[in-house]
């Protein structure tokens, strides 16, 4: 027996371009990973060498099977300083874009995947008020120049991200561990030095770096949102046949008896009252990795029985299909499946969390849920942030030696779900 998914159903992977390209130079992180007391392990360097080997990694996705290809398009590249605009980046991103064309592979592409450009920071970053129509402008000369090419694209990646951050950050000072983005606790107690560092690096106080991660206040969260709506009036009027959305990072919220007012406050704040900004939307991008449980207390920590991921999160595909449901009924436009995998060196789990996952993205389909695509996390073993290397998420090993790209199980695997667009219940 098996489900069988709709015709034109969007399956593919997903990257980050920080995370892959490698010498990202002009970027807030590029300047934050080689700080004296740095809090990243390492340094990204020339990270998996996609920005030059992009042709062969794509011509890999499409021949495991996948049709898509969800990629960021770097600020950073793009405007190295305000208001100056590098050609030989664009045509770079061209050349990807038509790479794809080539492997008949439909690209995803997202606007802002946490990177900033460094003098974004220095003007004030994610809580300046002229951000916004910064970001619109960069959006919209990107769009003129290849949005012909891009079918889809969202605007900024986790726009969310930052609630959850403060959480994971008030969760670790109470010892329950557990992060959903690459952020390295082991070094958390260097960061007044870290900080120190960063304000000569800047040239600003500490506690105005406004990076895209960095604590956000309620203005700072608004002006998130406000360069969304902006950059997607200047994308509409720059390529009027591109699909837009942006993406959220989701946990399934749970409760156990007593915390139902901590899991409704938490909806609350980490979906519901984005919607405004969202309704008017082609698509949303949802993006999900584990579930959120909360008790009389709070959130709770994983059960100490609990399979845990390489994050310290419980290991739980399940949570796909009820993020899904919440989702559907508060926002009535197609979903796409941005980003769901799960980082394990144990490649089994990998095929499980891909199976159980898409389970419950079939059930929401049956049901008459709008979900078009799904798009696993991630196509390269890559840089995971703070965390460097350490963590392994990809459908492909790279061995950064040589740069060898090897296919693991689980991309053969999920490449012949997608080549018969379906998935065998022989597992269940």
């Amino acid at each position: 027996m098996a489900l069988h998914f709709p015709v034109g159903f969007l399956w593919g992977a997903s990257t980050a371009a920080h995370q892959v390209e490698g010498n990202n130079t002009n970027s807030d992180f590029w300047l934050m990973e080689h700080l004296e007391g740095s809090t990243f392990k390492e340094p990204s360097g020339s990270a998996v060498d996609h920005y030059r080997l992009y042709r062969e990694d794509i011509a890999r996705l499409s021949e495991l099977g996948l049709n898509t290809y969800r990629f960021s398009i770097e600020w950073a590249r793009i405007e190295p300083e305000e208001g100056l605009i590098d050609e030989a980046a664009i045509d770079h991103y061209r050349d990807v874009l038509n790479a794809c064309k080539e492997c008949n592979v439909t690209p995803v592409v997202t606007l802002h995947h946490f990177s900033s450009p460094q003098w974004l920071i220095r003007a004030g970053g994610w809580e300046s008020e002229e951000t916004p129509a910064r970001f619109a402008r960069y959006c919209a000369h990107v769009m003129r120049e290849l949005g012909e090419l891009i079918p889809y694209v969202c605007t900024i990646n986790e726009a969310n991200i930052a609630i959850g951050i403060a959480k994971i950050m008030k969760r670790y000072q109470s010892g329950a561990p557990g992060a959903q983005v690459g952020m390295n606790m082991e070094k958390m107690d260097q960061m007044q030095t870290y900080y120190a560092e960063l304000s000569k690096a800047f040239g600003l106080p500490p506690s105005e770096i406004n990076t895209f991660l960095a604590p956000r206040t309620e203005n700072g969260i608004e002006i998130i949102f406000s360069a969304h709506v902006e950059a997607r009036a200047a994308i509409r009027r720059a390529s009027p046949h591109t699909q837009i959305g942006l993406t959220l990072s989701l946990y399934d919220i749970q409760s156990i008896p007593g915390g139902e007012d901590h899991a409704a406050h938490a909806l609350q704040e980490e979906f519901l009252q984005f919607i405004p900004y969202l309704k008017d939307d082609d698509f949303f991008g949802l993006q999900n990795y584990t579930r959120a449980v909360y008790g009389p207390d709070g959130i709770m920590p994983v059960s100490a029985d609990a399979e845990k991921t390489q994050m310290g999160n419980e290991f739980y595909p399940e949570g796909m299909e009820a993020v899904i449901r919440y989702v559907s009924k508060h926002l009535n436009i197609p979903i796409l499946i941005t980003e769901n995998g799960v980082g394990t060196d144990n490649d089994e789990r990998r095929i499980a969390c891909i199976d159980r996952a898409l389970k419950g993205v079939h059930a929401c389909i049956a049901d008459g849920i709008p979900v078009n695509g799904y798009m696993h996390w991630s196509l390269l073993d890559n840089f995971e942030w703070q965390l460097g290397f350490s963590k392994t998420f990809g459908l492909i090993a790279v061995d950064r030696s040589t740069m060898k790209r090897t296919s693991k199980p689980s991309a053969i695997h999920f490449g012949e779900i997608a080549n018969k667009n379906e998935l065998s219940l022989m597992a269940y």
